[in-house]
């Protein structure tokens, strides 16, 4: 009877491991979004949004996709395009409006913000290199599992606040800021391929972590990168340390979420932080 019951038990932690832990859901620009998919249950559909593919999930026979929008989407009516057992149909849903606020920031290194041409030119160069591993997609049956934060700190920079460098408005914070000291281990927060790394302009030492079906996490400002592309990780391994390498004012990380090319707010596929954060929104 013990036996039994121990089996049991060993069963349901099985499965209890192995679901799908969804990110949660945020109808808005910067957001991540669920749909339920109306297909045969027998066979994956392949869906995009915006011209990319987009994630799709079993969860208890349905079908989900997982939709990543971008800051610059506008509101309202979303369309996706889905192709399933031959056939291919249109399926929609609703993003609201978000107030992101502003924040100033002053840069010593005036280079930072106002680049040289021969600055520009390493600029172009590396938004290649950088659109490229964002964009990546790897064909997976994964299930989702519940990330793990990278680093423990004070976050010093939340995402899609409107920012201002020495006056100048620029580009919507696109991740968010980790502030730890100079050495600190990153650490994978979940299972993937390293499929890039880098020394960029702005972005500093980065390392880009293909977790499969378009969701890449993206680390920046590193002091020392531990990993080499096309390393297999797992989750909780060290990556590297934190740094201020490129556009910073202090050591911290710039941690960064990608689904379907689209950035997202982070905190949406991450436990809520017990730490304090400072700069709440």
């Amino acid at each position: 009877m013990i036996k039994k019951l121990l089996a049991t038990l060993s069963l349901l932690m099985a499965v209890a491991v192995s679901a799908t832990i969804l990110p949660q859901q945020s109808a808005v620009p910067g957001g991540v979004v669920i749909v339920e998919l109306v297909v045969p249950i027998e066979t994956k559909p392949v869906v995009s949004y915006n011209k990319r593919q987009v994630m799709v999930v079993k969860e208890n026979d349905q079908w989900l996709a997982v939709v990543g929008i971008p800051l610059s989407a506008k509101i309202g009516t979303q369309t996706l395009i889905v192709k399933s057992a031959g056939e291919t149909r249109k399926t929609s849903f609703e993003i609201e409006d978000k107030a992101y606020p502003t924040q100033h920031i002053t840069i010593t290194d005036k280079r930072k913000v106002n680049p040289t041409k021969l600055d520009m030119d390493r600029i172009n160069a590396e938004s290649a290199e950088i659109k490229s591993a964002l964009r990546y997609w790897t064909d997976s049956d994964m299930i989702l599992d519940q990330f793990i934060w990278p680093i423990e700190g004070r976050v010093s920079g939340l995402f899609g606040r409107r920012r201002v460098f020495n006056g100048q408005p620029r580009r919507p914070h696109s991740g968010m800021d980790i502030a730890a000291p100079t050495g600190t281990e990153i650490h994978a927060p979940a299972d993937g391929v390293i499929r890039d790394t880098g020394d960029y302009f702005f972005n500093g030492n980065t390392v880009f972590i293909d977790h499969g079906q378009g969701l890449v996490t993206m680390f920046c400002h590193m002091d020392q990168i531990d990993v080499e592309v096309g390393q297999t990780i797992q989750q909780g391994d060290v990556i590297g340390t934190v740094g201020m390498t490129g556009r910073v004012t202090g050591p911290h990380l710039h941690l960064g979420v990608s689904l379907n090319d689209a950035r997202i707010e982070p905190r949406l596929f991450f436990p809520e932080r017990e730490t304090a954060i400072g700069d709440k929104q």
